[in-house]
């Protein structure tokens, strides 16, 4: 099962302050850690809502709206994918992120990516197959 782990923005992520090595070196240590129990998938940080965009659409009409965003809260700062048996496991992985992230004061939330058998006979073999053929090149152009 695949969950994505999202660490969710502050002030200090929205004002564009950068981590301080004790913590890029802390997150260093926690991803290796899930990549030698071959739960790590991906991750990174994000850059602050106001180098971002929206695009609202209505009516099925875009509209862009730049950044910042209010309500910091309701913001990413980054994510980390992991591959594990359970919501539990996750849970266990997240109880162990880097103390000194947000002084202490990070909120992380998780949540279950959808896989391919949670669609049903909705995917149809067609679909699953040009899903496949996607991702394939996706990975090739990395």
């Amino acid at each position: 099962m695949r969950f994505m782990i999202i660490r969710r923005a502050d002030e200090e992520t929205e004002a564009g302050v950068l981590p301080s090595p004790e913590l890029l070196a802390a997150m260093t240590k926690y991803n290796e850690e899930l990549m030698n129990a071959g739960a790590f998938v991906d991750g990174d940080g994000l850059q602050p809502s106001s180098k971002g965009a929206r695009v609202t659409f209505s009516g099925g009409k875009p509209t862009v709206i730049d950044g910042p965003f209010a309500e910091a809260k309701e913001l990413i700062a980054g994510f980390t994918m992991i591959d594990v048996a359970s919501k539990e496991e996750a849970i266990e992985w997240v109880k162990g992120w880097p103390a000194i992230d947000g002084n202490g004061e990070a909120e992380i939330e998780i949540r279950q990516v959808f896989e391919a058998d949670d669609f049903g006979e909705v995917f149809t073999p067609e679909l699953r197959e040009q899903n496949e053929r996607l991702r394939a090149q996706a990975a090739d152009k990395r």
